[in-house]
């Protein structure tokens, strides 16, 4: 690895492994609090997750976790901010599919490596994806909404809160039959 860079994988399975790894760092780590860089808003799953682990490492080590969203661009805006910082173990960025692997396949060049710039720490929790319509809505079942989307081209919408569930949303369009 060219960096020594540690990174939360925020839509992954096993969230019980990352406190075992707590108590397997050297007895002088950490001296200091940690921070915990959040590629999204306050609020949004991989937060959360942040905020709760956060919770759980401060009462481990006794020393606080400080979460630091830095929302936007696809996640570059918190990639660039733990690159800058010191490669000392003090600043833990928390990823997620988005910034791990969807931006990988699109983006021709991103301003940072997710297999080389990170060292993976530990998993921390999977995120199901669903669809979800409003209870007074005509379709009940996933078959439904798709024929209601093939019969009325563009009348009806989807959205997802990251370019992962974006792509979801697309690959469903294409396996369905119809182009958004």
């Amino acid at each position: 690895m060219n960096r020594n860079r540690f990174l939360l994988a925020a839509a992954a399975p096993a969230a019980s492994t990352l406190l075992p790894t707590a108590t397997a760092l050297a007895q002088e780590f950490p001296s200091r609090p940690i921070k915990f860089v959040v590629p999204f808003a306050p609020g949004s799953g991989t937060d959360t997750s942040a905020r709760y682990f956060g919770r759980k490492l401060t009462e481990m080590t006794g020393q606080p976790v400080v979460v630091d969203n830095k929302p936007g661009a696809n996640g570059f805006i918190a990639v660039q901010a733990v690159l800058a910082a010191p490669a000392d173990g003090y600043t833990v960025f928390v990823g997620s599919n988005s910034t791990l692997a969807v931006n990988v396949a699109l983006f021709r060049k991103l301003p940072y490596n997710p297999q080389v710039d990170f060292a993976p720490l530990s998993m921390m929790m999977r995120a199901p994806a669903v669809i979800v319509v409003p209870p007074q809505s005509p379709f009940k079942t996933l078959p439904d909404l798709i024929a209601a989307a093939k019969a009325q081209p563009g009348k009806l919408n989807h959205g997802g809160g990251s370019a992962g569930y974006q792509l979801m949303n697309e690959a469903l369009n294409e396996r369905a039959g119809r182009r958004s």
